[in-house]
Protein backbone atom coordinates (compact mmCIF):
# COMPACT_ATOMS: atom_id res chain seq x y z
CA UNK A 1 0.00 0.00 0.00
CA UNK A 2 1.25 3.48 -0.84
CA UNK A 3 1.10 6.38 1.60
CA UNK A 4 -2.28 7.66 0.41
CA UNK A 5 -3.88 4.25 0.89
CA UNK A 6 -2.24 3.78 4.28
CA UNK A 7 -3.67 7.10 5.46
CA UNK A 8 -7.14 6.13 4.20
CA UNK A 9 -6.91 2.75 5.93
CA UNK A 10 -5.79 4.44 9.16
CA UNK A 11 -8.73 6.85 9.01
CA UNK A 12 -11.08 3.91 8.49
CA UNK A 13 -9.46 2.04 11.38
CA UNK A 14 -9.91 5.03 13.70
CA UNK A 15 -13.53 5.52 12.63
CA UNK A 16 -14.58 1.87 12.91
CA UNK A 17 -12.42 0.33 15.64
CA UNK A 18 -11.66 3.30 17.88
CA UNK A 19 -14.23 6.10 17.73
CA UNK A 20 -16.93 3.71 16.52
CA UNK A 21 -15.73 0.72 18.55
CA UNK A 22 -17.98 -2.20 19.39
CA UNK A 23 -17.74 -4.07 22.72
CA UNK A 24 -15.18 -6.87 22.53
CA UNK A 25 -17.43 -9.28 24.46
CA UNK A 26 -21.06 -9.78 25.37
CA UNK A 27 -20.35 -8.47 28.89
CA UNK A 28 -18.56 -5.29 27.82
CA UNK A 29 -19.98 -1.80 27.35
CA UNK A 30 -18.57 0.85 25.01
CA UNK A 31 -19.63 4.45 25.44
CA UNK A 32 -18.61 7.94 24.47
CA UNK A 33 -17.93 10.05 27.55
CA UNK A 34 -16.89 13.62 27.01
CA UNK A 35 -14.09 13.56 24.47
CA UNK A 36 -13.15 9.91 24.81
CA UNK A 37 -14.55 6.50 23.86
CA UNK A 38 -14.06 3.89 26.55
CA UNK A 39 -14.86 0.25 27.24
CA UNK A 40 -15.80 -1.04 30.67
CA UNK A 41 -16.39 -4.65 31.60
CA UNK A 42 -16.76 -6.55 34.87
CA UNK A 43 -14.41 -9.27 36.06
CA UNK A 44 -11.23 -9.87 34.10
CA UNK A 45 -12.32 -7.96 31.00
CA UNK A 46 -10.34 -5.27 29.19
CA UNK A 47 -11.12 -1.84 30.65
CA UNK A 48 -9.69 0.84 28.41
CA UNK A 49 -9.81 4.19 26.68
CA UNK A 50 -9.93 3.42 22.96
CA UNK A 51 -10.09 6.86 21.35
CA UNK A 52 -9.77 10.48 22.34
CA UNK A 53 -10.03 13.92 20.79
CA UNK A 54 -8.06 16.11 23.18
CA UNK A 55 -6.06 19.32 23.16
CA UNK A 56 -3.78 21.17 25.57
CA UNK A 57 -6.72 22.82 27.33
CA UNK A 58 -8.89 19.78 28.07
CA UNK A 59 -6.48 16.81 28.19
CA UNK A 60 -5.68 16.86 31.90
CA UNK A 61 -9.32 17.17 32.92
CA UNK A 62 -10.35 14.29 30.64
CA UNK A 63 -7.54 12.09 31.97
CA UNK A 64 -8.64 12.82 35.54
CA UNK A 65 -12.27 12.06 34.63
CA UNK A 66 -11.35 8.62 33.25
CA UNK A 67 -9.23 7.78 36.29
CA UNK A 68 -12.14 8.76 38.53
CA UNK A 69 -14.58 6.68 36.47
CA UNK A 70 -12.58 3.44 36.46
CA UNK A 71 -11.37 3.84 40.04
CA UNK A 72 -14.95 4.46 41.10
CA UNK A 73 -15.94 1.14 39.54
CA UNK A 74 -13.30 -0.62 41.60
CA UNK A 75 -11.23 -1.58 38.55
CA UNK A 76 -7.76 -2.76 39.60
CA UNK A 77 -6.38 -1.42 36.32
CA UNK A 78 -7.30 0.11 32.98
CA UNK A 79 -5.44 0.95 29.82
CA UNK A 80 -5.25 4.16 27.81
CA UNK A 81 -4.36 3.02 24.31
CA UNK A 82 -2.35 5.92 22.91
CA UNK A 83 -1.42 6.27 19.23
CA UNK A 84 1.48 8.41 18.09
CA UNK A 85 -0.81 10.59 15.98
CA UNK A 86 -3.22 11.34 18.87
CA UNK A 87 -3.28 14.87 20.26
CA UNK A 88 -2.06 16.75 22.06
CA UNK A 89 1.56 15.97 21.21
CA UNK A 90 2.49 15.58 24.89
CA UNK A 91 -0.43 13.30 25.80
CA UNK A 92 1.93 10.49 26.79
CA UNK A 93 3.74 12.72 29.26
CA UNK A 94 0.44 13.94 30.69
CA UNK A 95 -0.60 10.31 31.23
CA UNK A 96 2.67 9.58 33.04
CA UNK A 97 2.14 12.58 35.32
CA UNK A 98 -1.35 11.21 36.08
CA UNK A 99 0.14 7.89 37.23
CA UNK A 100 0.02 5.81 34.06
CA UNK A 101 2.95 3.55 33.20
CA UNK A 102 3.82 2.96 29.52
CA UNK A 103 4.24 -0.59 28.28
CA UNK A 104 6.42 -1.48 25.28
CA UNK A 105 5.32 0.19 22.03
CA UNK A 106 3.73 -1.80 19.23
CA UNK A 107 3.48 -0.99 15.54
CA UNK A 108 -0.04 -0.69 14.14
CA UNK A 109 0.01 -2.51 10.80
CA UNK A 110 -2.53 -3.44 8.14
CA UNK A 111 -2.56 -5.63 5.05
CA UNK A 112 -5.03 -6.58 2.32
CA UNK A 113 -6.66 -9.87 3.28
CA UNK A 114 -7.22 -11.04 -0.29
CA UNK A 115 -3.53 -10.64 -1.16
CA UNK A 116 -2.32 -12.28 2.04
CA UNK A 117 -4.72 -15.17 1.47
CA UNK A 118 -2.76 -16.03 -1.68
CA UNK A 119 0.55 -16.50 0.13
CA UNK A 120 2.17 -19.77 -0.98
CA UNK A 121 2.52 -21.37 2.43
CA UNK A 122 2.85 -25.04 3.29
CA UNK A 123 2.94 -26.28 6.90
CA UNK A 124 6.47 -27.09 8.11
CA UNK A 125 7.19 -30.79 8.31
CA UNK A 126 5.44 -32.37 11.28
CA UNK A 127 3.02 -29.44 11.82
CA UNK A 128 -0.75 -29.60 11.53
CA UNK A 129 -3.38 -26.99 12.34
CA UNK A 130 -6.12 -27.54 14.92
CA UNK A 131 -9.13 -25.25 15.11
CA UNK A 132 -10.01 -24.23 18.68
CA UNK A 133 -13.68 -24.54 19.56
CA UNK A 134 -13.79 -25.47 23.25
CA UNK A 135 -12.24 -25.00 26.68
CA UNK A 136 -9.68 -27.74 26.14
CA UNK A 137 -8.38 -25.94 23.06
CA UNK A 138 -8.27 -22.61 24.90
CA UNK A 139 -6.22 -24.21 27.67
CA UNK A 140 -3.73 -25.44 25.07
CA UNK A 141 -3.52 -21.90 23.70
CA UNK A 142 -2.77 -20.59 27.19
CA UNK A 143 -0.09 -23.27 27.57
CA UNK A 144 1.58 -22.01 24.39
CA UNK A 145 1.19 -18.37 25.47
CA UNK A 146 2.95 -19.02 28.77
CA UNK A 147 5.82 -20.87 27.05
CA UNK A 148 6.17 -18.31 24.23
CA UNK A 149 5.84 -15.07 26.20
CA UNK A 150 6.67 -16.14 29.75
CA UNK A 151 3.46 -14.74 31.20
CA UNK A 152 0.10 -16.03 32.37
CA UNK A 153 -2.89 -14.15 30.95
CA UNK A 154 -6.11 -15.21 32.72
CA UNK A 155 -7.94 -12.25 31.15
CA UNK A 156 -7.25 -13.59 27.65
CA UNK A 157 -8.45 -17.06 28.67
CA UNK A 158 -11.72 -15.65 30.01
CA UNK A 159 -12.14 -13.49 26.91
CA UNK A 160 -11.66 -16.44 24.55
CA UNK A 161 -14.07 -18.65 26.46
CA UNK A 162 -16.66 -15.86 26.51
CA UNK A 163 -16.40 -15.34 22.76
CA UNK A 164 -16.53 -19.04 21.90
CA UNK A 165 -19.64 -19.42 24.06
CA UNK A 166 -21.53 -16.23 23.22
CA UNK A 167 -20.20 -14.90 19.90
CA UNK A 168 -18.39 -17.72 18.06
CA UNK A 169 -18.90 -15.99 14.71
CA UNK A 170 -16.57 -13.18 15.83
CA UNK A 171 -13.51 -15.30 16.55
CA UNK A 172 -11.30 -17.82 14.78
CA UNK A 173 -8.69 -19.48 17.01
CA UNK A 174 -6.09 -21.99 15.86
CA UNK A 175 -3.23 -24.08 17.19
CA UNK A 176 -0.17 -25.35 15.37
CA UNK A 177 0.45 -28.87 16.61
CA UNK A 178 3.57 -31.05 16.48
CA UNK A 179 1.86 -34.37 16.99
CA UNK A 180 -0.04 -33.96 20.26
CA UNK A 181 2.08 -31.00 21.39
CA UNK A 182 0.88 -27.41 20.81
CA UNK A 183 3.78 -25.26 19.58
CA UNK A 184 2.06 -22.06 18.41
CA UNK A 185 -1.31 -20.38 18.87
CA UNK A 186 -3.14 -17.48 17.30
CA UNK A 187 -6.59 -15.97 16.96
CA UNK A 188 -8.48 -13.57 14.72
CA UNK A 189 -11.22 -11.30 16.01
CA UNK A 190 -13.86 -9.85 13.69
CA UNK A 191 -16.30 -7.01 14.23
CA UNK A 192 -19.54 -7.16 12.20
CA UNK A 193 -19.94 -4.29 9.78
CA UNK A 194 -16.28 -3.23 9.83
CA UNK A 195 -13.53 -3.61 7.26
CA UNK A 196 -11.02 -5.19 9.64
CA UNK A 197 -10.12 -8.48 11.23
CA UNK A 198 -7.62 -8.24 14.08
CA UNK A 199 -4.78 -10.74 14.35
CA UNK A 200 -3.71 -11.55 17.91
CA UNK A 201 -1.33 -14.01 19.53
CA UNK A 202 0.91 -15.80 17.06
CA UNK A 203 3.28 -16.86 19.82
CA UNK A 204 5.53 -19.83 19.06
CA UNK A 205 7.50 -21.77 21.66
CA UNK A 206 11.26 -21.06 21.35
CA UNK A 207 12.41 -24.41 19.93
CA UNK A 208 9.95 -24.14 17.02
CA UNK A 209 10.73 -20.56 15.96
CA UNK A 210 12.26 -19.74 12.60
CA UNK A 211 10.44 -22.53 10.72
CA UNK A 212 7.64 -20.51 9.12
CA UNK A 213 4.87 -21.25 11.62
CA UNK A 214 4.08 -17.58 12.27
CA UNK A 215 3.77 -16.99 8.52
CA UNK A 216 1.55 -20.08 8.24
CA UNK A 217 -0.86 -18.80 10.90
CA UNK A 218 -1.06 -15.36 9.25
CA UNK A 219 -1.91 -16.93 5.90
CA UNK A 220 -4.47 -19.27 7.48
CA UNK A 221 -6.32 -16.40 9.11
CA UNK A 222 -6.06 -14.26 5.97
CA UNK A 223 -7.87 -16.97 4.02
CA UNK A 224 -10.67 -17.03 6.57
CA UNK A 225 -10.99 -13.23 6.45
CA UNK A 226 -11.00 -13.17 2.65
CA UNK A 227 -13.70 -15.85 2.55
CA UNK A 228 -15.86 -13.60 4.74
CA UNK A 229 -15.26 -10.57 2.54
CA UNK A 230 -13.19 -8.67 5.12
CA UNK A 231 -10.81 -6.39 3.21
CA UNK A 232 -8.08 -5.71 5.80
CA UNK A 233 -6.11 -7.50 8.48
CA UNK A 234 -4.85 -5.42 11.40
CA UNK A 235 -2.02 -6.24 13.81
CA UNK A 236 -0.45 -4.55 16.84
CA UNK A 237 3.00 -5.89 16.04
CA UNK A 238 5.91 -6.45 18.39
CA UNK A 239 9.44 -5.60 17.28
CA UNK A 240 9.95 -9.31 16.51
CA UNK A 241 6.81 -9.57 14.38
CA UNK A 242 7.06 -6.30 12.45
CA UNK A 243 9.80 -7.33 9.98
CA UNK A 244 8.02 -10.60 9.20
CA UNK A 245 4.76 -8.79 8.55
CA UNK A 246 6.44 -6.18 6.38
CA UNK A 247 7.93 -8.93 4.23
CA UNK A 248 4.45 -10.43 3.87
CA UNK A 249 3.02 -7.13 2.64
CA UNK A 250 1.71 -5.31 5.72
CA UNK A 251 2.10 -1.54 5.91
CA UNK A 252 2.66 0.70 8.93
CA UNK A 253 -0.24 2.87 10.10
CA UNK A 254 1.38 4.19 13.28
CA UNK A 255 2.77 3.25 16.67
CA UNK A 256 0.63 2.51 19.71
CA UNK A 257 1.71 2.50 23.35
CA UNK A 258 -0.53 1.02 26.06
CA UNK A 259 -0.47 3.27 29.13
CA UNK A 260 -1.55 1.32 32.20
CA UNK A 261 -3.13 2.81 35.32
CA UNK A 262 -3.33 0.56 38.37
CA UNK A 263 -5.11 1.10 41.64
CA UNK A 264 -2.03 -0.17 43.44
CA UNK A 265 0.14 2.39 41.71
CA UNK A 266 -2.25 5.19 42.59
CA UNK A 267 -2.40 4.36 46.28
Amino acid sequence: MDLDELLKVRALYDAELREGAQPDSARARVERAGRVVRQSVPGLGWNCVLWSDLDEENADAEIAAQVAFFAGRGCPEFEWKLYDYDGPADLGERLRVAGFVPEPPETLMAGRAAELARLPVEPPEGITLRVVTDEAGVDLMMEVHAAAFGTERPRIREHLLDQLLNEPERIAAVLAMAGDTPVSAARMEMRPGTGFAGLWGGGTIPQWRGRGIYRLLVAHRARLAAERGIPYLQVDASDDSRPILERLGFGVLGVTVPYLWTAAGAS
